[in-house]
């Protein structure tokens, strides 16, 4: 019988956020990550083929990590007040998850989504269908109920709280606390008037 592995799968993801986080897409190597942990080089393979399947991981993980929070808010009734909620828990997500976010902002071309393996491409498909299911069935709630066109929801529901939090992660820092107030203030004026 083997020996328990020291090191699991998380702790390498954890490790690959980190690196992304301080050096971008190019400092997550096999070695750099396997460094970060503390573990043989030769052991992350034990966990990941090679580094695309790494970097698929990571992103996965992180994609389903922060859709998870934001879909919850979003299948939440009444519709604006879920809108709201969302937008809003796009910057809550930001805010304790700062390395993640910066990685999701980085998006999945700086991870080399090209060289996924098909099984990867497919999963991280089916997170983004997830996710504009989700939000095709608000808008198509929130309409009615506004008045708004779909650009001007698009704006409330995605582009305000990106663009709320973007130069924050642009800096390499969390957004403060008063853009949770400030982003919920500004969905909730631009669905209601």
């Amino acid at each position: 019988m083997g020996r328990p592995p020291r090191h699991t799968a998380d702790d390498f993801l954890d490790a690959a956020v980190r690196i992304f986080a301080a050096e971008g897409a190019a400092g997550v190597t096999m070695s750099a990550v396997a460094r970060e942990v503390g573990a043989p080089s030769g052991s992350i393979y034990h966990r990941f083929p090679g580094r695309p399947a790494l970097l698929a991981a990571v992103w996965l993980r992180t994609l389903t990590g922060f859709q998870q929070g934001y879909l919850e808010a979003l299948d939440r009734e009444p519709a604006v007040d879920a809108a709201v909620e969302a937008s809003a828990q796009v910057v809550r997500w930001c805010r304790a998850h700062p390395a993640e976010a910066k990685l999701l902002y980085g998006g999945d071309r700086a991870l080399g989504a090209d060289d996924w393996s098909a099984e990867d491409r497919a999963r991280a498909e089916a997170a983004n269908h997830r996710l504009d299911t989700a939000i095709t069935k608000v808008l198509r709630k929130l309409r009615p109920l506004t008045g708004r066109s779909t650009d001007e929801l698009m704006l409330a529901l995605v582009d305000l709280p990106y663009a709320a939090v973007r130069r924050h992660l642009d800096r390499g820092e969390a957004p403060p606390p008063r853009t949770v107030d400030l982003v919920t203030k500004t969905t909730r004026t631009l669905l209601t008037g």
